[in-house]
């Protein structure tokens, strides 16, 4: 019970969802995200694969907030990320055949947003940050946009028990908005973070795995696609 009780009072990234255990988190996103882009490039019929790919997100965003949160050179991390953006716009360019901003652009938005939060102790200065950030990705179109920030936000500052009501509030919105029925399968990540319980699985991750995954899983669909589909 008291567990339960904590979970109103302290922020998601400060309880323990899977025994804060990394890996597992980054492996399941990769696979999922996988899947997810397979159906989107390859098998845009297959809506079954798109509903698995929902897990993936939310798990990207947790993983993105809590690098943040936990490095050592934040300044960095945030050039890490931008870096990233730069090199995953082509490829995902190619590989989905729109242009916007992709995610991990978004992700560098929402994590500047994060910082300038930490900077500013003024809640006038909070509420420009927020303002700013929120005005740049309704302007610009950027993979997730605002629903990203706002579940980022969830994440960074809101209770255990809190972010899955929340969450699903965010999934209505963006259905609202998107049309997308099947993001609320993505409130099972959310509730695996917020109520799972460590699983004693001994696995390892390279991190140039997990950096690299995102522009090179979608290289690598391109290439398929046009060799065999």
């Amino acid at each position: 019970m008291s567990g339960f009780a904590n979970g109103w009072e302290r922020p998601l990234l400060n309880t323990k969802p899977l025994g804060m255990q990394r890996e597992l988190l980054q492996i399941v996103a990769m696979l999922t995200m996988l899947i997810d882009h397979m159906g989107v490039v390859w098998f845009p019929e297959q809506w079954g694969l798109r509903i698995i790919g929902r897990i993936s997100f939310p798990l990207y965003a947790f993983g993105i907030v809590q690098g943040y949160l936990h490095s050592g050179d934040v300044k960095g991390y945030i050039r890490r990320i931008g870096l990233l953006a730069l090199i995953s716009e082509l490829p995902f360019i190619m590989a989905f055949n729109i242009w916007k901003v992709n995610v991990i652009g978004t992700f560098f938005i929402c994590i500047m947003t994060l910082y300038l939060l930490d900077r500013f102790g003024s809640k006038i200065g909070k509420t420009l940050v927020l303002c700013a950030s929120t005005a740049i990705l309704i302007w610009i179109p950027a993979d997730y946009g605002l629903y990203a920030l706002l579940l980022i936000l969830i994440y960074r500052y809101v209770s255990s028990n809190l972010s899955v009501p929340l969450h699903f509030l965010l999934n209505m919105y963006y259905w609202l908005s998107e049309g997308v029925l099947y993001q609320h399968f993505s409130l099972i990540s959310t509730a695996w973070l917020a109520f799972g319980t460590k699983l004693e699985m001994r696995i390892s991750v390279p991190r140039w795995l997990w950096l690299s995954f995102y522009p090179a899983h979608l290289a690598l669909l391109v290439i398929v696609k046009m060799l065999v589909f």
